[in-house]
């Protein structure tokens, strides 16, 4: 076999892309496959839907709220992606085979079942031009209104991500538009997760000239998986597309039909570093 060059890190990236905090909500969705093998077949022609129960094909939608450290100061960043699980066709004969429970709980250590990705929105300017040139992510403008789970508000483990239409100004600046995409919302209220060793998680992505990368990506601690296929979760997690004549209300919709029951739900939140406590009061007056 002939070893491959690896893609180019252009100017001013460096890789790899060190996280400072993530705070990340999936949900997957068992589905029809054929509708998922056409698709996949349009973006990504060297890949093949991975099939679990029952032959099913499993598509994800997956928030992520991130900060990163710079040279030249702090960002962060708001992005949402629709996936398809797939693998290279080429590399069929290497893998296991799994429920969609097993490889939501990272069995998969061949790390072939990656995220195909079919659409990126995103908030930062910066990081979709690195998503496209570095990594082949289809990626474009978008902006959010979310409601997550945090040490800093009240207590509960409901997330609500509203993901609206933006684009980006001739200056490089995000100029949010008021068009809604779509609403994802998950309540985990109440619900225990597993430890899911998933990472690192492999994306795939085909640039313009038709060329399969894969791009893992290593969290550093474990996932927690929501088992959700049982009938009485099935109202746990809401998916509203509002957008459906666009290109990723369009997919939305042919791949995830209105009603379709999630199967599980992963999170990961970034620990605390530091906490500034409640101040108290000194006496003051003459000392006696």
């Amino acid at each position: 076999m002939t070893s491959l060059p690896l893609p180019p890190v252009p100017e001013p990236f460096r890789l790899p892309f060190h996280y400072g905090a993530l705070h990340q909500i999936g949900v997957d969705w068992l589905v029809d496959p054929g509708p998922v093998r056409r698709l996949l077949a349009k973006h990504h022609p060297d890949l093949t839907a991975a099939a679990f129960d029952d032959g099913r094909a499993l598509v994800s939608l997956n928030y992520q709220l991130y900060f990163a450290q710079y040279a030249f100061g702090g960002g962060v960043t708001q992005e949402i992606e629709f996936n398809v699980i797939a693998f290279p066709t080429a590399e069929a004969d290497r893998l296991p085979r799994l429920s969609y429970a097993q490889y939501a709980q990272g069995w998969d250590q061949t790390k072939l079942l990656g995220i195909a990705r079919l659409h990126v929105v995103c908030d930062n300017p910066f990081a979709i031009r690195a998503g496209r040139e570095l990594y082949a992510e289809p990626k474009y403008p978008g902006w959010f209104e979310v409601g997550l789970p945090s040490l800093n508000g009240p207590e509960g483990a409901t997330w609500t991500v509203r993901c609206k239409a933006a684009e980006v100004g001739t200056d490089d600046a995000l100029e949010r538009g008021q068009a809604p995409l779509l609403d994802l919302t998950a309540r985990l209220d109440g619900l225990t997760s597993v430890a899911a060793n998933s990472a690192p998680v492999t994306g795939y992505g085909t640039d313009r000239e038709g060329r399969l990368l894969a791009g893992p990506m290593n969290v550093h601690q474990p996932y927690g998986w929501y088992d959700l296929a049982a009938p009485e979760h099935s109202g746990r997690t809401r998916l509203a597309v509002h957008a459906p004549d666009g290109d990723l209300g369009r997919d939305l919709q042919a791949l995830l039909p209105d009603g379709t029951p999630a199967a599980g739900a992963w999170t990961f939140q970034s620990p605390p570093v530091a906490a500034h406590n409640r101040p108290y009061y000194l006496p003051t007056g003459p000392r006696v």
